[in-house]
């Protein structure tokens, strides 16, 4: 990450201080929308200046020639101010939505390393929320909290300047008048509705993890009578979140009240001010009318100030949530070095004539969290043409030795893939090599095709179709309309079968030497088990891959090569045909 400092990063901690780094884009593309937007509302202030001092000469009826300089600027500052503006929108939000884009990079570059094994204890709805909306309204830092900031601040200081010089007395008013509104302004604010600022983040990352889970286990809290505590319990989250929004309007209200008191406040002391200095000639009566005036416009644009203070407390406390969505250090149980080596050119797998595909040895894994090893010295060697059973009783490990194959979670002992020590290598260069497709297999809201084309995206429509008639799928594809059939959200438009049968679609077409099955038949009945088991291995052999099925349910002996057992605590033991597993 950059080491430019965010003007707020004060009083952060050092990762929530990355994130806003990340969020503000850098000058060379700031400052032109900051420009823009100070010359729109210096433009906006000359206009009205311009304006009230033209009027008030021109009641005077001297010659035209007097007023040409006055008519030609009201015009060029009635345009640049539009003109201005427009650009200042258009150069600060470009900036702001690029700069979004290098964010969304940056967060999900810290979230791969732990995905997915790093991540199982983390609420889905609310880690949406953080990587979403969130996210989203980290764009605020430079569009509501800099631009505003920096605008109103030196056009402020621009105009009491100006008035200071057409009448001092005025300008000093003008000045209080500004300091008055702004600490008052904040401090109401603070008192009104900074908790609820600050909270606003948190609850609505709450709401959507409340109803992503009812939404998702609807039919069970329905059949077990559930439903109405679990919406009660939502409509809870949802009133403290009603409620927060309804305290930080409330003080936005106050600041729009104060603003509005102390800009009448200075054009009436303006005004008083100056009475006298217009009877002793001191100043003009165009001039009296400019240092009255001024006031208005100049708290049009101070007006921004106050808020963009709200609207850094809810940035920051956005950039709390993003940066507490990752732990700054990675679980010693996931590989330490992911995002350094997949960052770098991965090493690749040479193949060597005579090793195994895979070769374990007293290995040894752990899920992040706990005390005790899900895994302890596993030895096993997986050559070519292996089709190997994994069967073993439930918490024995056996996911945790497929996740541990994919480099999902780090090891203990040796894990060699084709000669080459696993550690060695850039963990995507190793699930190039081994692929999975797991228990729940993912499926997106989306057509068979693409489904399967993210697996291999050159691949042609007839590729897919040979691939589908491979897993046993052709009929039913035809029968759902070809390709473009739609899958549904997580596949609930298929069953548990067809989606196994779609994953090993995918895994074939992305070729991988050695793919590992875990719980094919978990969710389907037996019939059809016995049938989807025969179907996989049928279609996964080849003289060149290897297959380890992992299934508790046992395995017709003509379609493996040997059966092991997987034991806690006592690594594998060969429980049927002869192969090259050895317990430790």
């Amino acid at each position: 990450m950059s080491d430019r400092r965010s003007p707020f990063a004060l009083g952060v901690s050092t990762a929530t201080r990355s994130v806003l780094r990340l969020a503000q884009p850098p000058a060379r593309r700031s400052l032109p929308g900051l420009a823009a937007g100070v010359g729109s509302a210096a433009s906006a202030v000359a206009l009205l200046a311009c304006s009230a001092w033209l009027i008030t000469r021109a009641a005077e009826m001297p010659p035209i020639l007097f007023l040409g300089l006055a008519v030609v600027g009201v015009r060029a500052f009635a345009l640049s101010r539009a003109a201005l503006r427009y650009l200042e929108r258009l150069l600060s939000h470009d900036a702001a939505f690029r700069q979004l884009g290098e964010l969304r990079l940056g967060i999900f570059a810290r979230l791969l390393p732990l995905a997915p094994a790093g991540l199982a204890g983390t609420r889905r709805g609310d880690l949406l929320t953080r990587l979403v909306r969130d996210v989203d309204d980290l764009q605020d830092l430079p569009l509501r909290v800099v631009q505003p900031l920096a605008t109103s601040g030196l056009v402020a200081v621009l105009s009491v300047v100006g008035v200071w010089w057409v009448l001092p007395s005025a300008g000093l008013i003008l000045m209080v008048c500004l300091i008055v509104a702004g600490i008052v302004g904040t401090l109401a604010t603070a008192a009104l509705s900074a908790r609820s600022e600050r909270d606003l983040a948190p609850l609505r990352g709450a709401l959507a993890d409340e109803v992503l889970e009812v939404v998702e286990n609807l039919d069970v809290l329905t059949a077990f009578g559930a439903l109405e505590t679990r919406l009660t319990e939502l409509a809870a989250v949802e009133n403290r979140l009603r409620t927060a929004s309804l305290r930080s309007s409330t003080g936005a209200g106050v600041q729009a009240a104060v603003i509005s008191l102390c800009a009448g406040a200075a054009t009436v002391l303006a005004l008083i001010a100056a009475i006298p200095a217009l009877g002793s000639g001191g100043v003009s009566g165009p001039a009296l009318a400019v240092v009255v005036l001024i006031p208005m416009a100049v708290f049009e644009v101070f007006a921004m100030i106050p808020p963009a203070i709200s609207a850094w407390r809810q940035v920051r406390s956005s950039a709390e949530r993003v940066a507490t969505a990752v732990p700054e250090t990675i679980p010693a149980e996931i590989p330490s070095d992911v995002a350094l080596r997949e960052a770098s050119e991965p090493t690749a797998v040479v193949p060597q004539t005579g090793n195994p595909l895979i070769e374990l040895t007293a290995l040894g894994a752990s899920w992040p969290g706990t005390d005790h090893p899900a895994l302890a010295g596993v030895t096993l060697r997986l050559n070519a043409g292996d089709r190997v059973h994994l069967a073993g009783a439930s918490g024995a490990g056996k996911t945790t030795l497929a996740q541990t194959l994919v480099r999902f979670l780090d090891y203990t002992g040796s894990y060699g893939v084709n000669g080459v020590e696993a550690r060695d290598l850039a963990p995507a260069e190793v699930r190039r090599i081994v692929g999975l497709c797991e228990q729940r297999p993912w499926l997106f809201d989306d057509t068979v095709r693409q489904n399967l084309l993210f697996a291999r995206d050159t691949a042609t429509d007839d590729d897919l179709l040979d691939v589908l008639a491979r897993v046993g799928l052709a009929d039913w594809v035809r029968r759902r309309g070809g390709l473009d059939a739609r899958v549904g959200e997580r596949g609930a438009l298929v069953s548990g079968g067809q989606a196994q049968r779609i994953a090993l679609a995918r895994a074939l077409l992305a070729d991988f030497p050695v793919l590992i099955v875990d719980e094919p038949t978990a969710n389907v009945d037996t019939g059809l088990g016995d049938t989807l088991v025969r179907d996989i291995l049928s279609a996964a052999a080849g003289a060149g891959r290897a297959v380890l099925l992992i299934s508790h349910t046992p395995v017709p002996a003509e379609l493996i090569t040997r059966t092991l057992t997987l034991t806690a605590g006592s690594g594998l033991q060969l429980e049927a045909t002869p192969g090259e597993a050895l317990a430790p």
